[in-house]
C-alpha cells in the first residue's frame, strides 16, 4: 500500500509534467515575466477558497519568525525558479527544459545533507547520481 507522502509526490511529479508542457504552449507571444505572473495568480485564485474551505488560514504574523522567515525565503526561492524555468521554456523545448530542471532533485538531495543533517543510503546517493547524469544525458544529447 502507498504512503500518503508517495501519493502526494508522485502526484506533485505527473503535475510537474503536465505544467512543463502547458507552460511550453503558454509562453508563446508573451513575456516570460507576464506568463509566471498570470500562473501566479491563478494559484492564488485556485489556494485561497482551498485553504478557506479547509480552514487552514494561519495569520502568518502569529507565527514564529524563524518560520516566517524561512516560509519567505522559499517563496523568493520559488519564484526565482518560476522566472528562470517560463524564461527557459520561452527559448528552449519543454522536452530537455524539464529533465534540466528536476537535477533540483540532485540540489534538493545535497543541501537536505549539509543543512538539514539527513542521511542517504549508498543505493540512495546511487540513484540520485543515476537519475543526475540521466537529466545530463538528455540536456547534452
Amino acid at each position: 500500500m502507498l504512503s500518503n507522502w508517495l501519493i502526494y509526490a508522485l502526484g506533485s511529479a505527473v503535475f510537474a509534467g503536465l505544467t512543463a508542457v502547458l507552460a511550453k504552449l503558454g509562453v508563446v507571444g508573451l513575456p516570460s515575466n507576464a506568463a509566471t505572473l498570470i500562473r501566479t495568480v491563478v494559484i492564488m485564485i485556485f489556494l485561497i477558497p482551498l485553504v478557506i474551505i479547509r480552514r487552514e488560514w494561519i495569520n502568518p504574523f502569529t507565527l514564529n519568525t524563524k518560520s516566517l522567515i524561512f516560509l519567505i525565503l522559499s517563496g523568493i526561492a520559488t519564484g526565482l525558479s518560476w522566472i528562470c524555468y517560463f524564461r527557459a521554456l520561452q527559448i528552449g523545448p519543454a522536452s530537455i527544459i524539464a529533465p534540466v530542471d528536476k537535477l533540483s532533485l540532485f540540489f534538493a538531495v545535497v543541501l537536505a545533507v549539509i543543512f538539514l543533517g539527513e542521511r542517504l543510503s549508498l543505493y540512495q546517493w546511487g540513484g540520485v547520481i543515476l537519475m543526475s547524469f540521466g537529466a545530463l544525458l538528455i540536456a547534452f544529447k
